[in-house]
Parts: C-alpha cells; sequence; structure tokens
C-alpha cells in the first residue's frame, strides 16, 4: 500500500488540537505553582510541598507529551517532503515513527491525568476526613 501525500496532512489538526489542550494544562499548572509558592512561603506547609512536588511531576510530563507532539508533527511535514519527492520508502517510515511518537504523546497524557486524579482523591479523603 502507498501513502499519499493526505494521509500525513491528515494528522495536522489531531496534532495541533492535542498540543493546544497540553498547552492549557500546562499554563494552568504553572499558575497553580505560582499560587502554591506563595502560600509555602507564608506558611511553610509541608502539604504545599508536597502538591507543589507532585505538580513538577506533571509539568515535567506536560513538557515531554509537548515535546513529543512537536517532533510528530515535524516528522509528518518530513513524511509529506519525501512522499512529494516520490521517495515512498522514506515518507512511510519517517510516518510510522511520527505515529509512534504521537503514541508517546498520548501514553504520557495519560500519565499525567493519572497523577493528577491521585493529587485530587488524596485532597477529597483528606477534606473527608475533616
Amino acid at each position: 500500500m502507498e501513502l499519499s501525500l493526505t494521509t500525513p496532512a491528515l494528522l495536522f489538526p489531531a496534532i495541533s488540537l492535542l498540543l493546544l489542550a497540553y498547552t492549557n494544562r500546562f499554563l494552568t499548572l504553572a499558575g497553580l505553582i505560582r499560587d502554591l509558592y506563595k502560600n509555602y512561603q507564608v506558611n511553610k506547609d509541608q502539604a504545599v510541598k508536597d502538591q507543589i512536588s507532585n505538580l513538577q511531576k506533571r509539568v515535567y510530563l506536560i513538557k515531554n507529551m509537548q515535546l513529543s507532539g512537536i517532533i510528530s508533527l515535524l516528522f509528518c511535514v518530513g513524511s509529506m517532503f519525501a512522499l512529494y519527492e516520490n521517495w515512498y520508502t522514506l515518507g512511510s517510515v519517517v510516518f510510522g515513527l511520527a505515529l509512534v511518537l504521537l503514541m508517546i504523546s498520548l501514553i504520557q497524557s495519560i500519565i499525567e491525568i493519572q497523577i493528577s486524579v491521585k493529587a485530587l482523591n488524596i485532597q477529597l479523603s483528606d477534606m473527608e476526613k475533616q
């Protein structure tokens, strides 16, 4: 089966939307970290420090999610160029790598969501105890 030039182009909207979602997550976490840091400077509460540590892990994952998504998009462009030049084998391989990078980005997103849910559950259980 031969790839057409439009096949890699189909991923452009999907990857762009993912990157937008990842950026929104990042900006939300950045604001939360800044607020918690101000709170920690005043109270020196260990729970706040633990929350900041959890958020640092999530920011690291989001950075890697964004990086994988951006490289995936670059590989899609490279695949399109290879297909344009009639280098079908190279275009197929590069497109396959783009798909793998997109899968890696999505797996990292799942891990980040799990960390987020775990942190929320801990906070909710603390609230129920009070």
